[in-house]
């Protein structure tokens, strides 16, 4: 089994949701950061990468036909050459919103965190963000960036831009699926995240 759906869209972006929406439609299992922090194997495997190890995204994503959320997310690039047949969807929101979700939940678990060696803090804080998650302009130019960078790199036959929403529709017509009887998965608000810290 290799990925065919990867993920582009940062954390607070309605990547859990995707997920559960990705596995409904027989895209699972899903590697979302959830897997991460339940797996000794997997925490181990993502902090040498985020420690500059060469990945070998096979055994990473081992049983996966999915992924989305960090830690994957930030290897976007690498992930869709590895894995050229794969579809990419990039969820999105406003930039304002992202911002004010980000802070309140990962950013805070981030900040809390006494292992400098995690993921939150080594790939989320420093990596991706430079060690600024306090400075509101940096992030959401990072966010930003991201969002550019993704939408120039592939052509509207390989990538979906989903933004938070926007439902079955457009995600099943672009994975070739019928729309399920179910709603779109809404899960992982702004409580929700704090509540399972």
């Amino acid at each position: 089994m290799s990925l065919s759906v990867i993920g582009a869209g940062f954390g607070r972006t309605g990547t859990l949701s995707m997920k559960s929406a990705l596995e409904l439609l027989g895209f699972g299992p899903c590697h979302h950061m959830v897997e991460v922090n339940a797996s000794p194997v997997q925490r181990a495997q993502w902090r040498a990468i985020a420690a500059g190890d060469r990945a070998d995204w096979d055994s990473v994503f081992l049983g996966y036909h999915s992924c989305v959320d960090w830690p994957a997310a930030f290897y976007w690039k690498a992930l869709s050459v590895h894995y050229p047949q794969a579809k990419i969807i990039l969820t999105t929101r406003s930039s304002q919103s992202w911002y004010e979700s980000i802070k309140k939940t990962i950013f805070a678990s981030v900040g809390r965190s006494k292992d400098p060696d995690s993921l939150g803090v080594k790939l989320i804080a420093q990596t991706i963000f430079s060690g600024k998650l306090n400075d509101e302009r940096n992030a959401i130019e990072i966010y930003e960036k991201n969002i550019a960078e993704v939408k120039a790199s592939f052509d509207s036959d390989r990538l979906l831009v989903y933004r938070l929403g926007d439902g079955w529709q457009p995600l099943c017509r672009f994975l070739e699926r019928p729309v399920p009887d179910a709603p779109y998965p809404r899960t992982n608000s702004s409580s929700d995240f704090n509540q399972s810290k």
